[in-house]
């Protein structure tokens, strides 16, 4: 299968995800959830949310009462949940890893926190402990990382220092291999 195919393999769309964690949220603030409620919750219309959330019923994913409450199933909370802790690694890892700011760290979490797969969730957050885990060396390996990324320029290719980059030394570079990466981000 081509790996671009995969994209539409997800178990949930970025909208169903805000959907179920619309859910979440209101049963957690109010003790209840309706359509109205969640339509209310994500800007959107509330034919659009009845839309999204009948969808989501068929999938097994929320529950509606007789008085037309929702509710998560059992798999819906378990995908809102992992949703959730994704969407909270990759900003940790963004913001403390990476030095990017706040704000753009939520954008690009919010982004990402459905595509994410399991296995690179829980390799991300071993990484992140890896680092943190010695507290005697924690704050100078974040330092470390944090200061590398400021040092960084984030339009050139640190090859350029020296000059313009060769073909070879561009092909010997581990993260670019034959074409550099910074001429296309």
């Amino acid at each position: 299968m081509d790996v671009w195919k995969q994209f539409e393999e997800n178990s949930i769309t970025h909208s169903a995800a805000h959907h179920l964690l619309a859910v979440m949220e209101l049963k957690t603030e109010r003790g209840y959830a309706r359509v109205t409620d969640v339509a209310k919750a994500l800007n959107i219309t509330t034919g659009s949310a009845s839309t999204n959330l009948k969808n989501l019923k068929q999938k097994g994913l929320i529950i509606e009462d007789d008085n037309r409450f929702l509710d998560l199933s059992n798999k819906g909370e378990q995908l809102a949940r992992a949703v959730v802790a994704r969407r909270k690694i990759f900003k940790r890892f963004l913001i403390e890893l990476l030095g990017v700011s706040q704000e753009q760290a939520e954008i690009d979490a919010c982004k990402t926190e459905h595509l994410l797969s399991h296995e690179t969730s829980e390799k991300l957050l071993s990484f992140m402990q890896l680092i943190v885990k010695n507290k005697a060396s924690k704050k100078r390996s974040l330092a470390s990382v944090v200061q590398i990324n400021k040092d960084a320029s984030p339009t050139s290719c640190p090859l350029e220092e020296g000059g313009l980059r060769t073909k070879e030394e561009i092909e010997g570079c581990p993260i670019c291999e034959d074409r550099c990466l910074f001429d296309d981000c």
